[in-house]
């Protein structure tokens, strides 16, 4: 069953890894397709425009698409480390309990208060490990996309390169903002790097 986890836990972060890869790349063909637009629109070749436009968004679908289905990956995988630290510190607990039973046969209380503080400072650990672990999964989710038009997209590159085409301008998106649930992330990441310190 460790075994199982551990590999299953690998598989699910190299894929993850391989989905992000792929991404990146699709970002880029991305990119050069709307290089290809804006050099085809100073031309004045509006119709072959179109054809890089459509290229470029199924290029910027494709890569959405890959990150939500990486997310999807990697909250699995968040949930199956969950799993296999469970494992370790059931592991531990269990030595704990142990250690007990011997202290409370003595009934030493310097033994017996090590054990508890001992078992204090795991169960924090699971705490700060879990919680860490269940923000990170509800948030692996990946966010709706905007629905970008081929007009919209050629009238961006045309005002970008300075040319006139008689269509609407697209409205700018807004810049993400770092949320709350992200610096409690990060708060939680700092205190689990400190435990294990």
């Amino acid at each position: 069953m460790a075994a199982n986890l551990d590999k299953a836990l690998f598989n699910l972060k190299f894929t993850a890894k391989q989905l992000n890869r792929q991404a990146a790349k699709a970002g880029k063909d991305e990119q050069a397709e709307k290089n290809k637009l804006k050099k085809a629109i100073q031309q004045g070749h509006g119709d072959i425009g179109k054809v890089y436009a459509e290229n470029a968004i199924r290029k910027s679908n494709e890569r959405l698409n890959l990150l939500r289905l990486a997310s999807r990956i990697d909250a699995v995988s968040s949930r199956v480390q969950t799993a296999v630290t469970m494992r370790q510190v059931t592991g531990s607990m269990r030595n704990v309990v142990v250690g007990m039973d011997k202290a409370m046969a003595s009934m030493e209380p310097e033994k017996i208060s090590a054990v508890m503080d001992k078992f204090e400072t795991q169960f924090e650990d699971l705490d700060v490990a879990t919680g860490y672990y269940e923000n990170a999964t509800s948030s692996a989710t990946a966010t709706g996309t905007p629905q970008d038009q081929v007009d919209s997209l050629v009238n961006q590159v045309a005002d970008e390169t300075g040319v006139e085409l008689n269509q609407e301008m697209a409205a700018a998106t807004p810049a993400s903002k770092i949320g709350e649930q992200e610096q409690r992330e990060e708060e939680l990441g700092e205190r689990l790097r400190k435990l294990r310190a």
